[in-house]
């Protein structure tokens, strides 16, 4: 394929996010049988603030763009360069993505054949570490006289496509430029140009069926593989039900996993998708409540509720009939009276002391203030654990891109997501509501935190 007619394309843009940020320019070397035969630069307006950090990694400045053409008047431009040609770009779904999204906010759909430089070089050098554009123009020798900018680095692209073409046997890089272009294996009722759109990003993505009907949210370190997953492995979860029903395909991007299982708990709550189990079933849940009369703790099973939580509440549990079960296993592990928890009615001892499982509590064998005491050290792991910051805190991701998102929260309520300072300060904590599934997805954050993600303290005392 590379000895057809290519396109050398890459883009800078105002962020990592295809969906909401905008192309501020765009560069393309044309190939012919391996010769150059054209190029082509222009900056874009965005229509939007471009932000600081873009700036200064691009060179490309607000007032570089403010007399610069917006996309709608450029697109013709590029189509007329790219049509009919192999599109070629350094982690090309980053690229071919944005190109997707500003076509398809005219009204238009942009579809093309696509190479990876990123995968080419892999495929090329796998014994290699590091395959970024940086690497690869050391180990090749490339030259760039305007690294970041867009025609600068198409022109990478473009020599490091003849060097491929000069130092590899022609049938071999054939063969596998070919199995780098094959179209993964989609449902056939899908658009086969969804799979070259998908971002290796982390996110959530959203299959819908018939009459756009949800049927699936997910949530994916790499968005790309893991939709593709669905399709190509037998044993991944709904594979050949969502093979059968999916019609669409969308998805979102964060910057982070822990973002992407927010997003996902969110969603899931939310649209109720008819194939999701986990996180979908009633908002309502039920806990352990302990209240105290003249002889000690009393356990009740009640519906939980944030706004009147006082402490005394144990575990969290989607129906009534857990939260029953967990408090049963615990009496029995434990020892513990039935009758002194208000479970058992009518007079002498409880069943379980018939049959020697209670230590007499129901009979005065053991003092009621020894059984209370047990009674609260059996169920204080299922006890809501003490906020341990002094204010809020915003968990901070970043992805390969720049992209940033801070998550914050107060007292285990979820606020939302700031993206940037101006956000970030504008988050009202008071609408936070405490969500069950959300404090658990914190909570097991801050027992195993992942890697590269930071804990900022908002408030201090």
């Amino acid at each position: 394929m590379l000895a057809g007619a290519v396109a050398c394309v890459d883009l800078e843009t105002t962020g990592g996010h295809a969906a909401r940020d905008r192309v501020i320019e765009a560069g393309i070397v044309l190939l012919d049988d391996g010769a150059i035969t054209g190029e082509y630069s222009t900056l874009v307006n965005p229509g939007v603030r471009i932000p600081y950090a873009i700036q200064q990694f691009t060179g490309i400045s607000e007032a570089m763009v403010a007399e610069a053409p917006p996309f709608a008047e450029v697109a013709e431009e590029l189509l007329a360069r790219l049509e009919g040609r192999l599109f070629v770009a350094h982690n090309v779904r980053f690229d071919y993505g944005f190109l997707c999204s500003e076509f398809a906010r005219l009204g238009r759909r942009f579809r093309a054949p696509v190479l990876c430089t990123v995968r080419l070089s892999r495929a090329l050098t796998p014994d290699q570490r590091g395959h970024n554009l940086d690497a690869v123009m050391a180990r090749h020798g490339i030259r760039c006289s305007a690294r970041h900018r867009a025609l600068g680095d198409a022109r990478v692209l473009a020599e490091f496509l003849g060097i491929a073409r000069d130092r590899w046997p022609a049938e071999e890089l054939a063969a596998m430029v070919a199995k780098l272009c094959a179209a993964p294996r989609l449902p056939p009722q899908l658009d086969s140009g969804v799979a070259s759109e998908l971002p290796e990003s982390a996110g959530v993505y959203l299959f819908y069926g018939e009459d756009d009907a949800l049927l699936y949210v997910g949530k994916a370190k790499n968005i790309a593989s893991r939709v593709l997953a669905h399709f190509s492995d037998p044993r991944a979860r709904h594979g050949l039900e969502l093979a059968r029903l999916v019609r669409r395909v969308e998805w979102q991007e964060t910057a982070g996993e822990f973002g992407a299982l927010l997003t996902e708990a969110r969603l899931t709550r939310e649209r109720q998708p008819l194939l999701n189990r986990r996180l979908r079933g009633s908002p309502e849940f039920w806990t352990i409540q302990l209240g105290d009369d003249a002889t000690g703790p009393r356990a009740d099973l009640t519906a939980f509720d944030p706004a009147t939580a006082g402490g005394d509440e144990y575990g969290m549990f989607r129906r009534q009939g857990d939260a029953r079960r967990a408090l049963e296993g615990l009496m029995r592990e434990h020892g513990l009276c039935a009758k002194r928890l208000g479970l058992e009615g009518g007079a002498g001892s409880c069943l379980a002391y018939q049959l020697e499982r209670c230590r007499g509590a129901c009979v005065g064998r053991e003092p009621a203030a020894v059984h209370a005491l047990r009674v609260r050290m059996a169920l204080a792991g299922l006890r809501r654990r003490d906020w341990p910051f002094p204010g809020r805190i915003g968990i901070r991701e970043r992805d390969w891109r720049g992209l940033e998102e801070i998550h914050v929260f107060d007292r285990w309520c979820y606020a939302g997501t700031a993206r940037g300072e101006d956000e970030l300060a504008g988050l009202d904590a008071g609408h936070a509501v405490f969500n069950p599934d959300l404090y658990r997805l914190l909570l097991g954050f801050l027992e195993r935190p992942l890697r590269g993600v930071e804990i900022l303290q908002l408030d201090r005392e």
